[in-house]
């Protein structure tokens, strides 16, 4: 007889198993389905996402580098451009440089030469310019020397002076204004070129002006500018490390580019030795400004003796023309300057520039 229960029963089990293998293969299409939808999503729709978690990576880059900088150039193939390269983020330099060693011992028994200063001092630029390389000098200086026929004090100068600038971590130059042929010595003169000249090389903001034969004793003498005009060369051997008198501006001293052209530069027509100093010192007074100084230590010099210039014997004329200085300081200055520029020289160790003055009228 035939059983019908028992094949109801074989027929829902069979049905119940295809069931659970469709749902199986439904639920399994889903799948693959949704992880390819997430997929495209991620790569179109969340561009937004993937750029604020890329710019939060460069953040937390940044902050592990601190303060180093990295700087991207393409290269051609014409070999222009650079490859990439890591520069420092520069800051300014400190007040009081980090290096200077204070008194210092000043022989001039022993000769040098340019060829000796030139491998002790490897940073030096052409022309006798240099700039820090670990931070950001606080002035650009121009240093003035008035010259002419001292060779071997100049080779004194450099031997001591760019060691001493490097280590104030001043962004300097220095300019040997030499007059031309053997008419009457012009220091103030020379001076006034030394500031026009250095200006068509450099944008600078700070001027020294010193002559050739005074070296400082001590580092922290730092020829920079100041918010009053400097005197440098306080206390110099020659005078038994005292100052002369107090009107004194001669020697070494500083003016920033605001306080040179407030004055009118100094003088052109003091021919000779002598009397400039203290006409630009009156410059300076009647213009509502004060001199300052360092102390009589650290502001002292050995000066190089040598016997006088020919050709720049004592100013007969000077005490009449300080007398004046008043009538005449607007009209004989920078305002006024002519010469002829004979030639320019750039030394590994300075910028030299051979002026023709005129003569005295």
């Amino acid at each position: 007889m035939f059983d019908s229960s028992n094949l109801n029963r074989s027929f829902l089990q069979k049905l119940s198993k295809l069931v659970v293998l469709l749902c199986a293969l439904s639920f399994s299409v889903s799948l693959l389905f949704y992880f390819r939808t997430f997929d495209v999503l991620r790569n179109s729709v969340l561009p937004s996402q993937q750029l604020t978690r890329n710019r939060s990576a460069i953040s937390e880059s940044e902050a592990i580098v601190g303060s180093w900088d990295f700087t991207s150039t393409v290269t051609s193939p014409f070999g222009t451009g650079s490859p990439t390269a890591k520069t420092r983020r520069l800051e300014k330099c400190p007040e009081i440089p980090p290096h200077l060693v204070g008194p210092l011992r000043i022989e001039f028994s022993e000769p040098v030469s340019l060829e000796g200063i030139k491998s002790q001092n490897p940073e030096l630029r052409k022309g006798g310019r240099y700039s820090p390389k670990d931070c950001i000098a606080l002035q650009k200086v121009a240093i003035i020397i008035p010259f002419r026929k001292r060779d071997e004090h100049l080779k004194f100068w450099l031997y001591y002076l760019h060691p001493i600038l490097q280590r104030q971590q001043l962004d300097y130059g220095v300019y040997v204004i030499n007059q031309f042929g053997n008419e009457t010595f012009n220091r103030a003169k020379l001076l006034n070129i030394g500031f026009a000249e250095s200006l068509k090389d450099y944008d600078y903001d700070c001027f020294v002006f010193s002559d050739v034969d005074l070296i400082p004793m001590d580092d922290r003498n730092i020829f920079k500018c100041y918010n009053q005009p400097r005197h440098l060369s306080v206390s110099v051997d020659k005078f038994g490390f005292r100052l002369p008198y107090a009107q004194c501006f001669g020697g070494v001293s500083a003016l920033s580019k605001e306080q040179f052209l407030k004055i009118n530069g100094f003088p052109n027509n003091y021919w000779g030795w002598g009397g400039e100093d203290d006409d630009i010192y009156k410059r300076v007074i009647f213009h509502g400004m004060s001199i300052t100084r360092p102390d009589g230590i650290i502001g002292k010099y050995r000066m190089i003796r040598h016997n006088r210039d020919h050709k720049n014997e004592p100013n007969p004329q000077r005490f009449n023309k300080i007398e004046h200085t008043r009538e005449s300081m607007d009209t004989d200055g920078i305002n006024s300057l002519t010469y002829k520029t004979v030639e320019i020289e750039k030394n590994e160790l300075f910028t030299k520039i051979t002026v023709n003055v005129g003569k005295p009228a």
